[in-house]
């Protein structure tokens, strides 16, 4: 009996380490070499394309659900204006107040009517508010059978219940560990790699090291997202001695854009883990590392950043200016620093497709570890890349009108809402400055202040930024 169960045992044993051994070459043979030397085999192409079925599929069963079953509660519809604003001046907006009243007031009159553009402007804000809607998850036209993305799914079928189940199953016990394996097994060898070509001695053959191994590092990270990425118009591909912007959605932003060059990256300083990628990649990269107390000193991150852009054979600077992430539906406010630094800019614009899962990291919401989760058991990232013609600064132009022509670039080519609201009212509230901005433009009216009236232009902001 004792021999049986050990028999057993090793019986066991033996198909686990066949299972092992099958599992690492189906990744290694399928995955990991073709990612290494950037081509792929169709697998991940043939998988987004059963994935449009379903979900095409899934999206008609629910709306045949709907007409057979009139209790279900319908989607909302997608949040595309709930109110329509008006689009002239706070001038002109309460002129066209002014003149239903019965007598005249000159312009340096108060008029008690004028209370009612306030009025309108607050509701307009509260009802349809433009900035904190641009914080959370890009809304869905249908369900994409993530359970975290559908609030309105109620029981229709059988049949679409099934698939659902299914794809947990599929995501997370057979995505979710492939997807973890191929990210260990990226960072660490981006570690090593990194630390290992940082001891060769200075040479055109190291730079192109440290430039294959990272490009095979973030390979396999982007292929252990299933990342499904089109390059458009790659002859504006950012140069050496250049400074690449983009807007920012979500932080495997790197992944996708080092898929396909190498980039300096520019950051704080970090302890942990982080710190230890960190470190092991100035090794072999000049990297733009800061420490805690040099971030709040502007003219010294600016001298550093101008030294890198200088070195014309250094690896163009990779820059979000929003400094912070947006929500895949908009570009928000571009930092003037990045515009300060001189060199040619690169401008990127990124758009990921929200039906296979969702980009955006929601950093008040998730953590790092949460937000890196959900990408691992989502369907796949899907994500659009087009790089614009370089860009200079032109003569009479200063660096915050520069960096509002280049961020309507990236909104345009990218099919973004351009906006001109700082994306740190995501964390800050308004500034006061900026509400005496508005403040005085109104006094200018009233106490019929003669000219232009006060220029704003520069804070970025609207009319009704003073009540958001």
């Amino acid at each position: 009996m004792t021999d049986r169960c050990e028999g057993g045992m090793e019986d066991l044993w033996n198909i686990a380490v066949l299972l092992l051994q099958v599992w690492l070459s189906v990744m290694i043979g399928l995955i990991m070499i073709p990612a290494m030397f950037g081509f792929s085999l169709g697998v991940t192409s043939v998988y987004i394309q059963i994935l449009v079925k379903i979900l095409e599929w899934a999206t008609l069963r629910i709306q045949r659900g709907h007409r057979e079953q009139p209790t279900l509660p319908v989607p909302a519809p997608l949040p595309n204006g709930l109110i329509q604003r008006e689009g002239g001046s706070m001038e002109q907006e309460m002129g066209e107040l002014r003149r239903y009243r019965t007598q005249s007031i000159s312009r340096g009159e108060f008029a008690l009517s004028d209370s009612f553009y306030f009025y309108r402007k607050g509701l307009e804000s509260i009802i349809d508010d433009q900035v904190t809607q641009r914080f959370s998850s890009e809304e869905l036209v249908s369900w994409n059978l993530l359970t975290r993305t559908n609030h309105n799914f109620h029981y229709i079928s059988l049949r679409l219940t099934v698939i659902w189940g299914l794809g947990v199953v599929v995501r997370y016990s057979v995505l979710f560990p492939l997807r973890i394996t191929l990210a260990i097994i990226g960072l660490s060898w981006l570690v090593i790699g990194t630390t290992l070509v940082g001891f060769l001695p200075k040479h055109r053959v190291t730079s192109w090291l440290s430039e294959l191994v990272h490009l095979m590092c973030y390979r396999i990270c982007a292929r252990g997202l299933s990342a499904t990425i089109q390059y458009h118009n790659k002859e504006n591909k950012p140069q050496k001695g250049g400074i690449c912007v983009a807007n920012h959605t979500s932080p495997i932003d790197i992944v996708i854009l080092a898929n396909d060059g190498c980039y300096a990256m520019v950051g704080q300083s970090h302890g942990g883990l982080m710190g230890v990628i960190q470190r092991s990649m100035v090794r072999s990269c000049p990297h733009v590392w800061f420490e805690r107390s040099e971030m709040r000193d502007r003219h010294a991150v600016t001298s550093r950043l101008r030294a890198h852009v200088a070195a014309k054979t250094n690896l163009p600077i990779l820059i979000f200016p929003e400094g912070t992430c947006i929500n895949n539906t908009s570009v928000m406010m571009f930092k003037k620093g990045s515009f300060e630094i001189g060199g040619t800019i690169y401008p990127v614009a990124i758009k990921y497709d929200p039906r296979f899962g969702d980009a955006f990291w929601n950093s008040a919401k998730y953590n790092m570890v949460s937000y890196l989760l959900r990408m691992m058991t989502s369907w796949a990232i899907v994500v659009n890349v087009w790089y614009l013609p370089p860009m200079n600064i032109q003569e009479g132009e200063d660096a915050v009108e520069f960096a509002n022509r280049v961020k309507s670039a990236i909104a345009h080519k990218g099919g973004l809402l351009d906006m001109a609201w700082d994306g740190s009212l995501k964390r800050y509230k308004v500034k006061e400055e900026f509400k005496e901005q508005q403040q005085k433009m109104y006094s200018s009216m009233v106490v019929g202040m003669k000219g232009r009236k006060p220029d704003t232009s520069h804070t970025g902001l609207q009319d009704t930024q003073i009540l958001e």
